[in-house]
Parts: structure tokens; C-alpha cells; sequence
């Protein structure tokens, strides 16, 4: 993109001008232009773009990107079939979030955002000027409908993820109010501004609960194009988008097309990568990153391979144990299984050490807990001594740390241990429960061979405890209808954290979804003190209260084992042809392609 030096430093300076004074949050009976969750908003009611987002990025080019598996659904808010790759990217929603702040919004559907002094309600006023693909007008009539219709029909998460929310009500055509079942919740006038609206006059003569592989209406930057199924899906950006000149989308959608193509194998994909077939891969394979990228248009310069920092708050990748069942029902079993996995030998064999041991559902964030329970979150636990471990209150939380030689006797010992603690001997070499004869097997259900490497290791390693485990790959489709049902002993999957933990952690852990099809509870995890601290965590007035609640869940749930943590990585590795460009400031949040552009002279240089 070429560009006047001085238009550049004239927007820069009054950009950091404008910034330097934060504005204040919305304020009780007030029509404000957005919200958060405590503090100030960054950006001012007459801010033009958000600094991460070059409003004068060109449009123009197609980016592919892959997907693995298949898909036999374009409609990706019910439980049935499995939603096509970006299927909600035709969708707007009420308020965008800002991706360089812990949790605020700010107004697309919604011009202005008016929230009680006690949080019971929130009242959106809607722009006049929003639209949808055939041009009939959005209204609070759509608001209404989408939010009755979600709970009603949609997949099951929707029900209690919007628990709190007694109703919706249109209040005129441009005018919707939700009522909330609960007071001082600062984070549900939030999670409604995050409503995918959908059109009420197009679903109206249609079964919402069907799957279905029409292109459906939205009111989005892009709209379903070609429709391949199983094998790609694409999207057409809407260049009379009603929303395109507002702030909040400013310098975003860049790509006039945005295909996902479909791969069964992910070794398939990465050839596909290579050959030019698709644009941008990010790389999650470590023995990939330092060895598999040695092909001719890495060393020519056409595809770039580089780090970028990550400094989200890392994702909790683990053996997911289905509490559910009666073999993992005591958490000293839970606890043994963990001294198995060896992930010092597996970091320095299998990953080129580019990994760290995950110690925490909130890792590298300000909400982890560590050492001993103190202050504030001390104060919290305290009430619920008698019901949980002790260890809560003794031992600061710890995993196994092996030296790497893939010795692990002295861990075998601990496991033996507890596993005789808990009932549980070895009996002809296999790990047999003293009273019901019952031997220790388990099914590990992955939807991708990658996986196995990690897999086969532990397999191994459990083999010397006289656990018999067997390894089994299926395809996405069946993986999805059994993780739905919690068809499963164990599983690889994991939980991303937002910068401000609410509502979802519900989902995540909470009684009421441990039977829920379809819910993010994957561990199955029942208990009522956990069911406590979300409440806290959920209804805490200010920054400090939020982390203390926040470090008092996290010590519980590692305290109760419920899962065997794995790693993670601290950048994000990348390798995309060098056809893109991006803004100079990068979101800290998070990684989005939602602001890069194609550059045409690199792209026509690539074709040459």
C-alpha cells in the first residue's frame, strides 16, 4: 500500500492523542456508544477506527484457508450436524468487542447501549441504517426472535449460557430491552451485545432445527457464495455491507473472497499449503515448525515463516478424563494417571523443547493461582474447607517434573500408591479394583493422527502401571456426536479463557451442563463448591474481586485433577505466501486475519 508519510504521522499522533485519555464506562440511564467490564473504555464516541485496523487498507483478493474433516451444515447454531467453517461470518452482532482491552464493546447494531444502575436490564437502540443481504431492514423484532428462537431450538448451550436473561422485549422497531433474573452481573449486558442476530422473515417458513446446506441470510461483511459440501465453502464480501464505514469495522474484511477448503488429512493439508493451494497455515505441530519447512518457496522468499508473541491467556490442552464414569470417579485415580505422562521426555524427543508444562486453567494471566492461597482468595476458600482436599490449603499446586531420560520410577511409585489408596492393585499385571474384580481400561478417542504421537507414548507408559489403553482415531463427524453425548473415556481437547472470565466458565464446569449434550464440560465436572466460585466470579463488582474468585476456581479444579494438563507455546508460529500485508500495530487479545489485506504487486509477483 502506498501511502503519504505524513497522513501516516498526522493520524498517528492524533490517534495517540485521543488515547491517552480514556473515557469513562457507561454510566447507569445513559446512552453511551459502548461498555465494559470495569474501568474505562479506550476508545472516545467519536474515535474513527481502532488502532490496530488501517482504514485505508485496500480491498480485493481471495484468502484460503483449510479446514479439517467435512461438513453437512450450514446453519452453525443448532446441535445437529457438523456447521460449515465460518458460517457465522455473515452474522452481525449487537456490540464488537475490542480486541487490545480486557472487556469492552462497542456499538455495530446497536448505535447506543443504555445498561441499569443495578445491571437488571440493558437496552440496545439499534441503528436505522442496519440491513440485511436482501435489503429488508433489521429490527428489535429480529433482536426478539433470534434470542426466544436460541434458547428454544438452538444447540443446548444456548439455554444456560443466557440462563440470566429473563426475556427480550422490542420496546419499538429500533428498540430492544433484556431483563436479567439477577442483579450486579456485570458481564450479561456484555454477553447479550455478543447476540449473533438472525432474520426472523427468512427463517420464518423454514425448520430451524434441520440441518440444512442452503446459503442463509445474514447481515454480515460476507455472505455464503459457493456451497461444495464436505469439500470447500466460500464467501463473498457484501460491498454495500450497510456497516462498512462505521469505526468499529474500519479497516476490517479486507478479502473480497474467503474460501475454506476441506482436507480429511491434516499431511494433506500441509502439501496443499505447499503447493500454493492454500494461503495461511498456523502451525501447531513443533517437529513441523523446525523441520517440515525447508521446501523451495521457503528458501526463495515466496512463503514467510515467522513468530509472532502470543500473550493471551493460554489455552488448557489436556487429557480430558470423563468424570462421569465410576473408574474416574476418585481423584486419586485421576491423579495417578497423571504421573504417566512424561512431559519432559516428550518436550525434549517429540517437541525440540518448544514447550512449557501447562500449570493452570488460566495460564500466563493474572488469574492463575499460585504458591498458597492467600488474602481475598484465602478469604473465599476458607467456607469450603471441609469439602475440598486439603491440599487446597497445604501444598501449592504441582505436576510431575521428570529429567527427561523417560525414567519414570520414581513416579510409577507415587501412582502405586495412590492407586492402592483408592482400591486399585496390580493383579497379573493389570491394574484390577480390589472389590469389583474390575480391570483398568481406557478408550482415548482423538479425531486426528497428530495426536499420537503424544498418545502412544502414554499408552506405553500406562502399560507399566497395568493399564491397558487403547488408541482409537475417527473421523470428525463421529467425533463430534460422541463428545456431544459423552461417548468417551478420555479425550485431547482443552478450554480457551477470555481476558475476563464470566459466564462461560457455566459451561465449562458447571453442574448444570455436566449432562447437558453438546456442553463445553467435556471432564463432566459436578461439584457444588465450583458451582460457588463461579457465582463469585460472575457476580464480582470490580477488577481485584474478579481475579481473587477467578484464582480460588483454578486452585480447585487443579486440586480435584480432574484432567491431566499438557503444554502450551508462548508465540504464535505462522507461514502464509507472501501476498498479505498487515497493520504495523498488531491486537493483543489475540491473532485475527480480520485486518490483513492482499498486496496486488506481491500477489502478481507470486503468479509470475
Amino acid at each position: 500500500m502506498i501511502q503519504s508519510g505524513i497522513s501516516r504521522q498526522v493520524r498517528q499522533v492524533c490517534g495517540a492523542i485521543l488515547l491517552a485519555f480514556p473515557f469513562a464506562a457507561t454510566m447507569a440511564g445513559e446512552q453511551m456508544h459502548g461498555h465494559s467490564m470495569y474501568g474505562d473504555l479506550k476508545y472516545g464516541p467519536d474515535f474513527e477506527h481502532f488502532e490496530y485496523a488501517d482504514p485505508e487498507a485496500p480491498s480485493g483478493g481471495t484468502l484460503v484457508s483449510w479446514a479439517r474433516g467435512s461438513y453437512d451444515n450450514t446453519n452453525p447454531f443448532i446441535l445437529k450436524g457438523v456447521a460449515a467453517a465460518g458460517s457465522s461470518m455473515i452474522y452481525d452482532t449487537l456490540t464488537v468487542s475490542s480486541l487490545d482491552e480486557p472487556f469492552s464493546q462497542y456499538g455495530l447494531l446497536a448505535e447506543s447501549i443504555e445498561e441499569a444502575d443495578d445491571k437488571r436490564w440493558v437496552i440496545f437502540r439499534l441503528r436505522q441504517s442496519a440491513r440485511w443481504h436482501d435489503g429488508v431492514a433489521l429490527t428489535a423484532d429480529d433482536v426478539v426472535w433470534t434470542f426466544d428462537t436460541l434458547k428454544e431450538k438452538g444447540h443446548p448451550r444456548y439455554k444456560s449460557y443466557y440462563a440470566a436473561v429473563a426475556k427480550a422485549e422490542a420496546l419499538d422497531s429500533h428498540t430492544v430491552k433484556f431483563s436479567f433474573s439477577e442483579g450486579n452481573n456485570r458481564e450479561l449486558p456484555l454477553i447479550i451485545g455478543q447476540l449473533q442476530i438472525l432474520p426472523k422473515h427468512f427463517w420464518e417458513d423454514r425448520d430451524f432445527n434441520k440441518t440444512t446446506l442452503d446459503p442463509l441470510l445474514g447481515s454480515g461483511p460476507y455472505k455464503m457464495a459457493e456451497i461444495d459440501a464436505g469439500r470447500s465453502i466460500s464467501y463473498e464480501r457484501v460491498d454495500d455491507y450497510w456497516a462498512k464505514d462505521l469505526p468499529v469495522k474500519a479497516g476490517h474484511h479486507n478479502f473480497a473472497v474467503q474460501r475454506y477448503d476441506y482436507y480429511r488429512d491434516t499431511t494433506v493439508a500441509f502439501e496443499a499449503f505447499k503447493s500454493g493451494d492454500i494461503d495461511f497455515r498456523l502451525e501447531n505441530i513443533s517437529k513441523n515448525w523446525k523441520t517440515a519447512y525447508e521446501f523451495p518457496a521457503i528458501k526463495d522468499g515466496r512463503v514467510v515463516k515467522e513468530e509472532l508473541e502470543d500473550s493471551s491467556t493460554a489455552p488448557m490442552q489436556a487429557f480430558i478424563l470423563n468424570n462421569r464414569l465410576d473408574k474416574f470417579s476418585d481423584m486419586r485415580v485421576r491423579r495417578a494417571l497423571g504421573y504417566a505422562f512424561d512431559f519432559e521426555w516428550m518436550n525434549k524427543n517429540l517437541f525440540y523443547d518448544a514447550y512449557s508444562r501447562t500449570q493452570s486453567y488460566f495460564q500466563n494471566s493474572e488469574f492463575m493461582a499460585t504458591g498458597l492461597p492467600e488474602g481475598d482468595e484465602l478469604a473465599l476458600l476458607e467456607p469450603f474447607r471441609d469439602q475440598l482436599p486439603a491440599s487446597v490449603f497445604e501444598e501449592p499446586y504441582s505436576l510431575p517434573v521428570n529429567d527427561g531420560s523417560g525414567n519414570l520410577r520414581k513416579q510409577y511409585r507415587e501412582a502405586i500408591k495412590l492407586f492402592k489408596e483408592a482400591g486399585w492393585e496390580i493383579k497379573d499385571q493389570k491394574l484390577t479394583n480390589v472389590e469389583t474384580g474390575e480391570t483398568m481400561q481406557i478408550d482415548l478417542l482423538l479425531v486426528s493422527p497428530t495426536f499420537e504421537k503424544i498418545a502412544l507414548p502414554y499408552k506405553k507408559a500406562l502399560e507399566r502401571l497395568g493399564v491397558e489403553m487403547s488408541v482409537r482415531v475417527v473421523d470428525s463427524a463421529q467425533y463430534e456426536k460422541r463428545i456431544e453425548d459423552s461417548d468417551f473415556d478420555m479425550v485431547i481437547s482443552g478450554w480457551v479463557q477470555s481476558p475476563s472470565p464470566g459466564n462461560e466458565q457455566v459451561e465449562y464446569w458447571g453442574s448444570s451442563t455436566a449432562n447437558e449434550p453438546g456442553s463445553r464440560n467435556y471432564a463432566g465436572i459436578s461439584n457444588p463448591v465450583v458451582d460457588e466460585l463461579i457465582k463469585l466470579i460472575i457476580a464480582a463488582p470490580d477488577r481485584a474481586s474478579l481475579i481473587s474468585a477467578t484464582k480460588a476456581l483454578d486452585r480447585v479444579l487443579l486440586h480435584h485433577h480432574y484432567v491431566i494438563p499438557q503444554y502450551f507455546g508462548g508465540t504464535y508460529r505462522l507461514a502464509y505466501w507472501d501476498k498479505f500485508e498487515r497493520p504495523e500495530i498488531l491486537p493483543t487479545k489475540s491473532l485475527t486475519l480480520d485486518t490483513w489485506w492482499i498486496d496486488v504487486d506481491k500477489e502478481a509477483a507470486l503468479k509470475k
